[in-house]
């Protein structure tokens, strides 16, 4: 009888962010196809296992020190890979301690016969001190995928590839469908508030006069929603200055089905206006033209973009007149079907890192087993 592979990855994120889960997922999926998930979430709310897409067979573990011995455990006996976590790398000193943790699991793995991935990681920040401190993790990885250009030209050790969050939403059937649906009659807005951790300024008249205006001219709902429950104060104030219908989320739960109810927005929705990434990322999956209007010269939108293909997403609105910030949506707008194709050969290529990861874990056959289990 041959041995299941196991195969030990992180779902811990920021559980308040559906953005970690719409990352996370497609990777515990793919992994889940090459042996037996072993899945550390930590102590996640009520509905964020369900978000993620957990089945039975996963083996659960609400202790990362539970999680940790059996990964030695089963690297020990030549049975396990892991797989680091998708999303940013804080490259700060606090960021780094996850990174150096796991550097003893991360050698027994190979020591042992296993394989240890990086895919769909980004830095956060570029300075040289902790790119030196993430050399001995990064030359552990056996396979390594960044999720843009820069981390990858920034970091070494492995390309670019699409970010997983392209990996979602509507078939690629149903989105050269959509490349010619004209019938879409919503705005999507949704903006950062992070209070705790990076308060950001609230947008100028002249920002909701170009909003409003644009809406006007394209015969649009504006609709405010909230992606990350800490932003659903600031969704409610910009729900009322802009007059706008309200798809808020007032409890951090339930998080599959807040994101099926965005989805479900996201599929009517012409333009989606954001700062968050991942609200853009989505809305696009589903259809939208993604339009990341800023307050600051941040990169973060503009290079997950580029690396698919696609410029001129991100634009810094703080000085920006009405009646250009209308005329740079409406521009975004009309280049909404050849975006899309855009999107689709993305996913060609998330296809293709997923199958070089199924042939990295192939060492052994996978085996269903009959029930999730939880740890810890």
């Amino acid at each position: 009888m041959t041995r299941q592979r196991d195969v030990f990855a992180v779902g811990r994120g920021q559980y308040e962010n559906i953005g970690d889960i719409i990352l996370r997922r497609p990777l515990l999926n793919w992994a889940r196809a090459a042996g037996r998930l072993h899945v550390y979430v930590g102590n996640a709310p009520e509905g964020y296992d369900e978000g993620l897409g957990l089945r039975h067979g996963d083996v659960v573990y609400r202790s990362f020190r539970q999680w940790y011995a059996a990964l030695l455990k089963s690297a020990w006996r030549g049975n396990a890979s892991s797989i680091y976590k998708p999303g940013e790398i804080q490259l700060t000193v606090v960021g780094m301690k996850e990174h150096l943790a796991m550097l003893p699991a991360a050698a027994l793995v190979r020591l042992r016969g296993g394989s240890v991935s990086r895919i769909g990681a980004g830095a956060r920040n570029f300075s040289r001190l902790p790119r030196a401190i993430m050399w001995p993790s990064n030359a552990l990885s056996s396979y390594t995928r960044w999720r843009d250009d820069r981390t990858a030209r920034y970091l070494g050790f492995g390309p670019p590839m699409p970010d997983l969050g392209f990996e979602e939403g509507m078939t690629d059937e149903a989105l050269a469908a959509a490349v010619h649906d004209t019938h879409r009659d919503v705005l999507v807005v949704s903006m950062r508030n992070d209070v705790e951790v990076a308060p950001r300024p609230y947008p100028p008249q002249e920002w909701f006069t170009g909003i409003a205006t644009f809406a006007e001219r394209e015969d649009l709902t504006v609709w405010v929603v909230t992606q990350v429950s800490v932003d659903n104060d600031r969704s409610r104030q910009l729900a009322r200055d802009l007059g706008a219908e309200l798809l808020e989320w007032p409890e951090l739960s339930d998080h599959a089905a807040q994101e099926q109810r965005l989805r479900a927005l996201y599929r009517h929705t012409r333009v989606v206006v954001s700062d968050r990434l991942h609200v853009i990322i989505a809305a696009f999956t589903e259809g939208a033209a993604p339009a990341g209007l800023q307050l600051d010269d941040d990169d973060k939108v503009s290079r997950h973009f580029a690396t698919i293909g696609i410029d001129g997403v991100a634009i810094n609105t703080s000085a920006m007149a009405a009646e250009d910030l209308a005329g740079a949506l409406e521009e975004i707008a009309a280049g909404r079907a050849e975006n899309l194709r855009h999107l689709v050969v993305a996913r060609e290529r998330l296809d293709a890192v997923r199958e070089e990861l199924a042939e990295l874990l192939a060492d052994a056959p996978h085996a269903d087993a009959a029930e999730m289990v939880a740890v810890g």
